[in-house]
C-alpha cells in the first residue's frame, strides 16, 4: 500500500486515500456499491412516498408574460398534465443584471436536459423570473438556453415560497383544476436539471412499470418510451428494434442482479 506524496492544494498537503492493488481497489468498490445500492433503493422509496403526498388546490388566478403575451398558470402546462416551475432570479437588483441571471440559477439552466424527454412523460418545465421578456429572450439567446421562460407579473413568487430564494414548484392539472403537489428549495434544489430527477418530484413519477405508484397511475414498460430528443411523436408505438435492444439489456441486468444476490 502506497500513498500519493505530491498532491497539494493551496500549498497544503492533501490527505489522499491510499493507493492499492487492482484487487484491493475492486474489493473497496464492491464494498461501497452495497451502500450505493441501498441509497438508490431509499431514493426510489422516497419518490414513491412523494407520489402519495396530499395535493393543495390552487384557486387563485395568476398571470405571466410569455413570448406571445399574457398567459395563465393553466397555459404554462401547454396541454400536459404536469408542470414544473423553477423560479430563476433574473431581474434588476440581482447580481449580474442585466447581462446575466444569478450565477446559481444560471448553473441550473446550464444543466437542464432536453425538455422533450419530460414532454414525452406529459410534463412541462418552465422557468419564471421578474425580468421583462425582451431581457429574457436576449439572455436565452446569449447563453444558448431553450427552456420555456416566463415573466412573473403578480404574487406567484411570494405565494409559492420563491420570492426571496430559488425553488421548484410542481403542479398537476385535472381539467380546469390545478393542484400544487410538491416544492423543493435550497440544497434539495441543486440536484435538479436531469430528466430523472425532475420526474421523481412529479406526482406521476417516471411512469414506468417498476415504480411503486398508487393504483391507476399511468405506467408503461421500462425503457420502451425512451427516444432521441428530435424523434418523439405523440401516440407513436415504441420502435420494434429498440424494444428488442432494451429487452436484451434488461434481461442481462436482471440476470446480473440475481447473480449478485446468490
Amino acid at each position: 500500500m502506497t500513498s500519493v506524496d505530491n498532491a497539494r492544494t493551496n500549498g497544503q498537503a492533501m490527505q489522499t486515500p491510499p493507493v492499492v492493488s487492482p484487487q484491493d481497489w475492486e474489493a473497496a468498490r464492491l464494498q461501497l456499491l452495497v451502500k450505493e445500492k441501498a441509497h438508490t433503493r431509499a431514493r426510489d422509496a422516497l419518490a414513491a412516498e412523494r407520489r402519495r403526498m396530499p395535493w393543495m388546490e390552487v384557486t387563485k388566478t395568476y398571470a405571466f408574460e410569455g413570448p406571445g403575451g399574457k398567459v395563465s398558470l393553466a397555459d404554462l402546462f401547454q396541454g400536459r398534465r404536469q408542470l414544473i416551475v423553477y423560479r430563476a432570479f433574473f431581474e434588476p437588483g440581482v447580481f449580474g443584471w442585466p447581462d446575466h441571471a444569478c450565477r446559481g440559477c444560471s448553473m441550473v439552466a446550464d444543466q437542464v436536459a432536453h425538455v422533450s424527454h419530460l414532454n414525452a412523460r406529459d410534463t412541462t418545465l418552465v422557468f419564471a423570473s421578474r425580468a421583462p421578456q425582451a431581457d429574457i429572450a436576449r439572455l436565452k439567446k446569449r447563453m444558448g438556453w431553450t427552456i420555456p421562460w416566463v415573466t412573473v407579473t403578480d404574487s406567484f413568487d411570494a405565494d409559492f415560497g420563491v420570492d426571496e430564494w430559488h425553488g421548484t414548484n410542481v403542479f398537476y392539472r385535472d381539467g380546469s383544476r390545478i393542484f400544487r403537489t410538491y416544492f423543493v428549495k435550497s440544497r434539495g434544489d441543486e440536484q435538479m436539471g436531469g430528466t430523472w430527477n425532475y420526474l421523481d418530484i412529479t406526482p406521476l413519477g417516471r411512469q414506468e412499470v417498476w415504480e411503486d405508484s398508487p393504483q391507476g397511475y399511468p405506467q408503461t414498460p421500462t425503457y420502451k418510451w425512451w427516444n432521441w430528443h428530435d424523434s418523439y411523436a405523440e401516440g407513436a408505438a415504441p420502435d420494434k428494434k429498440w424494444v428488442e435492444i432494451s429487452d436484451a439489456g434488461e434481461k442481462a441486468f436482471r440476470e446480473e442482479a440475481a447473480g449478485e444476490r446468490t
